[in-house]
C-alpha cells in the first residue's frame, strides 16, 4: 500500500518501478509496491519502534514518524518514499507498506547475524543474544544458545568489575601474605586486567555466581608457582599444632595471628615463629571464646595460665586443665560423661 495525502501516489509508484528495474539483481517477477519501493530506497526501510506512536527506525539509522491517522500508522514495516526534515527523525510524506518476508527475500545477502555476550548491569547477569540485522534494523533477536566459553568469560569479567571481587577470608589472608613480599593484589591492580581471572570464570553467569567464587586458585595462579614457593617460605599460610592440624595465619594486622584452642597447644614449651617474628596466638576456650593472647607461650604457661585454668575448670569441667600444660598431651576432646 502507498499512502500520501496529496494524490501523488501514482507518480511515486511509477518511479519505484523504474528504479527497481535499474537495481542490479532485482527479481524477475511481479513485485508489490512496497518491494519496489524498498529496492528503490533500501536505506529507508523502516521497522516500528516500541510504543503506540507511529514511529519507525530506518535501515539508514534515521528515525521517521507520520501522523497517527494515516493508513500505515499501524504498520510494522514501511518504506519511507518521501520524507521531510533534516533532523534525527524525519516526517514521512509518502510511504509504502512491506512485509518482513519480502524484505528478507529481497535483501537476504545483506542481512547479517550478530552474536554478542555482554554483562547487563541492570539484571546483573550475562545476556548472550543473536541478532539478525539489516542496516540499523534488528529483524529478530533470540538467545545465543551455543555461545563459546571465551565470550561468556569475557562478559563475566565485566560482571566482576561491576559486582566487585569476592574476597573470602582465605583470599584476604593470601592478599595480606602477598603484600609482605611486595606483590600487589589490591582491587585496583587486579581489576586493571582480566587475563589472570578469565580461565577461572567458567560457568559464572550472574552476580550470585561471582560472589560465590573461590578467588584463591586464581590469585595463586597470578602469583605463579615460584612466587607461591617464595611466599610460603616468607609467610607460611598456616601454623601446625602439636596434633598436626593446620591453623590459618592471619597476616591482615600488624602481627601475624592464629586462633587455636588452648588445650590443643598442651605439650608445647616453645613459641612458634613466622620468619623472625613471633606468631601471635589467640588462645580460645572450648566454646571458641578468646581467653588470652600471647607472643610468649612458655611465659603464659608459667604465669597467667593459673588464673585462666581456674576460670576454665569452673566453666568447662569436662575438659582437662592441667597444672603443667607444657607436660600434658594436647587434645581437642572433652572427658567422657561420669569421669
Amino acid at each position: 500500500m502507498l499512502t500520501r495525502g496529496d494524490g501523488a501516489a501514482g507518480r511515486v509508484r511509477a518511479e519505484a518501478r523504474r528504479l527497481a528495474r535499474m537495481v542490479r539483481g532485482a527479481p524477475d517477477r511481479a513485485l508489490s509496491a512496497g518491494a519496489m519501493a524498498a529496492l528503490a530506497f533500501p536505506d529507508r526501510i523502516g521497522l516500528r519502534r516500541p510504543g503506540d506512536a507511529p514511529r519507525w527506525l530506518l535501515t539508514g539509522g534515521r528515525g521517521a514518524a507520520m501522523p497517527g491517522d494515516g493508513a500505515l500508522a499501524g504498520a510494522r514495516m514501511i518504506v519511507a518514499c518521501e520524507v521531510d526534515g533534516a533532523g534525527r527523525e524525519a516526517r514521512v510524506r509518502l510511504a509504502a507498506g512491506i512485509d518482513e518476508h519480502e524484505v528478507r527475500d529481497l535483501f537476504a545477502d545483506d542481512i547479517e547475524t550478530e552474536r554478542s555476550a555482554r554483562w547487563d548491569p541492570r539484571t546483573r547477569r550475562i545476556e548472550a543474544r543473536e541478532h539478525e540485522r539489516l542496516g540499523a534494523l534488528v529483524l529478530s533477536e533470540r538467545r545465543w544458545e551455543d555461545a563459546p566459553e571465551a565470550a561468556l568469560a569475557a562478559a563475566a569479567w565485566e560482571g566482576v568489575r561491576d559486582v566487585g571481587l569476592p574476597w573470602s577470608p582465605a583470599a584476604s589472608r593470601l592478599r595480606a601474605r602477598a603484600a609482605l613480599s611486595g606483590t600487589d593484589l589490591s582491587d585496583e591492580a587486579l581489576l586493571a586486567d582480566g587475563e589472570w581471572l578469565l580461565p577461572f570464570l567458567a560457568g559464572v553467569r550472574d552476580a550470585a555466581a561471582i560472589r560465590a567464587m573461590d578467588l584463591v586458585p586464581a590469585l595463586e595462579a597470578r602469583i605463579g608457582w615460584e612466587g607461591m614457593r617464595a611466599l610460603d617460605r616468607a609467610a607460611p599460610p598456616a601454623f601446625e599444632t602439636p596434633l598436626g592440624r593446620r591453623v590459618p595465619v592471619d597476616y591482615g594486622g600488624e602481627i601475624p595471628t592464629a586462633e587455636v584452642q588452648v588445650k590443643e597447644l598442651y605439650g608445647m614449651d616453645s613459641h612458634p615463629r613466622v620468619g623472625r617474628e613471633a606468631l601471635r596466638l589467640s588462645l580460645l576456650s572450648p566454646g571458641g571464646r578468646p581467653v588470652a593472647v600471647t607472643t610468649d607461650l612458655p611465659g603464659f604457661w608459667r604465669g597467667a595460665w593459673s588464673e585462666v585454668r581456674k576460670e576454665m575448670r569452673g566453666r568447662y569441667p569436662r575438659h582437662p586443665w592441667p597444672e603443667r600444660p607444657w607436660d600434658a598431651a594436647p587434645t581437642t576432646r572433652a572427658k567422657p560423661h561420669g569421669t
